[in-house]
């Protein structure tokens, strides 16, 4: 499965902890060399590149890796950074490491976190979720399916009128994100939400299987939103406005069953069943206990960083990333992604050796702090976010590139709990993750996330589907530095804008007595970006690919296109994913769909002067990417 959202990219597929310089400090060159030797051509690159990866070399190490556990800022985390340092550098890489000092949350091992039913002790589970409030919290437990808010509001406004506020709400995993299932249980006024794994979800999975995860709706250090966590950084204090602010905790689908024997109420929808006897909603005076006793700990981390440097365009950098850290063995999540890693570092300085040439710098990097909501990826792009946006133009995800045995490639929108997604929704640039899947299993971890599932799960071919992976992700990040133009294929949002524009102006037409409503200017700047993009094909058809200049005129205009996508109208650390198609806010277009929905639908009251506001601020954005696209400003489209 891809995850690409933004500019789709084009490739071709044969079937020590210390400081340095940040890598914007690579300067760019004005002219190639006299004596620039000519790159390989496409076909034998490729060749090239297939020939260099070492299924051994791949096998090797990852049972290297595999051997214990890494989390985020332990002797092991910080071992395994070093050594990468050190792989770097035998590399020639000029490595270098990016320093985070970030609070983390673990549990009390000294005080086990709980949970009861009434007086009973339903169990102490070893799971947890970071970031969740602490504290003792007792109220009516409700049943709530996944936790999504068409469910909230079935149990909440249908034919149930069950009162959500402070109750203890009970949810089964999947569907979307933890963090997103307690944030919608606090929105509905909960003051404590529990997480489990249903059997009709995950039948791989024992009944007493823990579960981990994070409820920061959002990504990196909730305690330093919008600014990097740098050593002696004075900021006063703050938290994430992702915080959900109530107790969190995973249970096992056993500790879930015994509550459901226990409680009582209506029977819960058929949607909302899954494979134990029963499944009430809940009633007066099933009371439900949580104990959360996590502690936040100040952490120092460390991100790690190689380069291949281009010929021509040194300080252009397409970034290939892995997440290293993992609260368990982190087979799937971490072992597999920092190998490939490691074997394409390896192979692109071969190919180097051999005479290819790249036009652009490639970037490795190895992240830490992930399975806490990206926090390393996140705080470096905090750091240098003024900057990363003209200079990195695409960032290619290894995190869980194989958790099955099927090649199957489908587009799918990229979560918030994706590596990648920093990247693209908060500083607009470009970004790909993908994964050979076996659906419909569902390969859920930490717990399980060890060498045993993953070899059960594709018939013990990985590292057969890791030489695979690493010919995808080396080909993207090969035509990327190797083509005169960025292969970033700017007309595919043209059909993103118009589907958006399309589902606003159908709400609209709905509101039939909101005739002061007009949808006239957000068409008009849809237009003017799709002609934008076209006309900017045109010039590429039209460009002397010899001509250095005219190429990196014309991949600026490229690489600026996501960027301006994200609203200039809200606030970095008040709305970090600030996208307007893929990112999180009141900013998205999605966001004024389903208002307009909503309202239509009575659910809420309408806002002229709200909608209003937030057509123009739409019309603006998409207009002024469209200005951008165009170029020289006396090629704008000026019909608004």
């Amino acid at each position: 499965i891809f995850h690409v959202p933004g500019l789709l990219i084009g490739y071709s597929v044969h079937h020590k902890s210390e400081s340095a310089p940040c890598p914007t400090a690579v300067s760019a060159i004005q002219e190639v060399p006299l004596n620039y030797p000519p790159s390989l051509d496409w076909s034998d690159l490729v060749t090239l590149l297939n020939d260099k990866l070492s299924s051994k070399a791949i096998e090797k190490k990852l049972g290297e890796l595999s051997q214990s556990d890494r989390k985020a800022g332990s002797f092991l985390d910080n071992k395994l950074a070093d050594d990468i340092h050190d792989n770097f550098t035998q590399l020639n890489m000029d490595p270098w490491v990016d320093e985070h000092f970030v609070k983390l949350q673990f549990p009390d091992r000294s005080k086990p976190n709980k949970v009861l039913f009434g007086s009973t002790n339903i169990g102490s589970p070893n799971g947890f979720l970071a970031y969740s409030e602490t504290g003792r919290k007792e109220g009516r437990v409700v049943y709530a399916n996944y936790g999504q808010l068409s469910d909230l509001e079935t149990v909440k406004n249908g034919t149930y009128r069950l009162s959500l506020n402070g109750s203890v709400v009970l949810m089964r995993a999947g569907k979307i994100s933890m963090a997103q299932k307690v944030m919608n249980a606090a929105k509905m006024g909960a003051i404590a939400a529990l997480i489990y794994p249903d059997p009709a979800d995950y039948r791989n999975l024992s009944k007493n299987t823990d579960l981990y995860g994070h409820v920061h709706l959002g990504s990196g250090d909730p305690y330093t939103p919008g600014f990097p966590s740098f050593n002696h950084t004075q900021f006063p204090p703050a938290k994430s406005s992702g915080l959900p602010g109530i107790l969190a905790q995973t249970i096992t689908a056993n500790m879930a069953q015994a509550i459901f024997k226990k409680m009582g109420g209506d029977d819960a929808p058929d949607r909302f069943k899954g494979d134990f006897p029963s499944y009430k909603l809940g009633r007066e005076g099933d009371n439900v206990t949580v104990v959360v006793n996590n502690n936040l700990a100040d952490t120092k981390i460390h991100n790690v960083f190689g380069v291949i440097k281009g010929y021509v365009d040194p300080d252009r950098y397409v970034v290939i990333g892995a997440q290293r850290d993992s609260l368990s063995l982190g087979y799937a999540k971490s072992t597999v992604g920092t190998t490939l890693l490691l074997e394409l570092a390896r192979v692109f300085t071969e190919l180097k050796k051999s005479g290819f040439r790249p036009k652009r710098s490639i970037v490795f990097a190895s992240w830490t702090a992930g399975d806490f909501g990206n926090v390393g990826v996140t705080e470096w792009l905090e750091g240098y976010w003024a900057s990363l946006d003209r200079k990195a133009f695409t960032y290619i995800s290894l995190d869980g590139v194989v958790t099955g045995k099927f090649t199957v490639f489908n587009l799918k929108t990229m979560q918030m709990d994706d590596g990648a997604y920093p990247f693209l929704a908060m500083s607009g640039i470009p970004s790909v993750s993908f994964s050979f899947v076996s659906p419909p299993v569902k390969y859920f971890g930490p717990i399980l996330d060890d060498k045993a599932h993953l070899d059960s799960l594709t018939n013990k071919k990985v590292v057969e589907l890791s030489v695979l992976a690493a010919q995808v992700a080396g080909q993207m990040a090969l035509r990327l530095v190797h083509d005169h133009i960025l292969r970033l294929d700017v007309t595919k949002y043209s059909d993103v804008i118009t589907n958006h524009v399309n589902a606003i102006i159908q709400h609209v037409d709905a509101l039939k007595n909101n005739n002061s409503l007009s949808t006239k200017w957000l068409n008009a700047a849809k237009s003017s970006y799709s002609r934008a993009a076209a006309s900017l094909n045109t010039d590429i058809g039209n460009t002397d690919l010899n001509d250095m200049e005219m190429c990196r005129i014309i991949n600026n205009r490229i690489m600026k296109v996501e960027q301006n996508f994200l609203s200039p109208y809200v606030s970095l650390r008040d709305v970090p994913f600030r996208h307007i198609f893929l990112g999180d806010g009141w900013q998205t277009t999605t966001d004024l769909e389903k208002y307009l929905g909503d309202v239509h639908e009575n659910k809420t009251s309408f806002d002229i002067d709200q909608v209003l506001n937030k057509f123009a601020l739409l019309t603006w954005t998409i207009q002024g990417c469209a200005n951008d696209l165009a170029g020289d400003i006396w090629s704008l489209d000026n019909e608004i």
